[in-house]
């Protein structure tokens, strides 16, 4: 009878033994990502300024760091001036964003975002500024694992204002 026991026991941790890796990769847990999720950005557009006494249409350019949280959230400081080249009407700020994405299991991850921060804004020596805010749409293209293109619409205001801007943006982000 010692016998059988110890057979079956013998057995039944060989079983163990030999069936424990594959239970292990069922409930091991996700493998840990070291590398950062940091990101530099930079972006030029096209802002059509909309103030109290003027319309116009302007050259913008931008850039920022910002930290991708995961596959749907990322955030940015980001500084953006537009007017470049226009010197009676420009509208400069530095803003604070969050975005959504949205994963499509393609190169293509639509987004929407809001930032607020501070803003400037000079109209025939009409300066203005103060809290501002903006309102964002668009879409990634991953042309790498660590650089995308960006194409996008923005909303911009200063709060209080009469000062805002609709602006078209094509960028770059780079992640390291």
């Amino acid at each position: 009878m010692k016998f059988i026991t110890k057979a079956l026991l013998g057995l039944g941790l060989l079983a163990g033994i030999t069936s424990a890796p594959a239970l292990a990769a069922d409930y091991a847990p996700e493998p840990v990502v070291t590398a950062s999720s940091f990101y530099l950005r930079g972006d030029l557009g096209w802002s059509w300024l909309d103030t109290e006494n003027n319309a116009d249409s302007v050259f913008l350019l931008g850039g920022g760091v910002g930290y991708k949280f995961n596959d749907h959230l990322r955030t940015d400081l980001r500084g953006d001036y537009a007017g470049i080249g226009n010197d009676h009407h420009d509208f400069g700020s530095i803003l604070g964003n969050v975005y959504f994405d949205i994963p499509t299991g393609s190169v293509i991850t639509p987004y929407v975002g809001a930032g607020i921060g501070y803003g400037w804004s000079d109209d025939h020596g009409d300066n203005e500024s103060g809290v501002t805010y903006a309102l964002m749409a668009g879409v990634e293209v991953n042309i790498t694992d660590n650089l995308s293109a960006d194409v996008g619409y923005r909303f911009r205001q200063i709060i209080d204002s009469e000062t805002y801007a609709n602006e078209a943006l094509v960028g770059l982000r780079y992640g390291f």
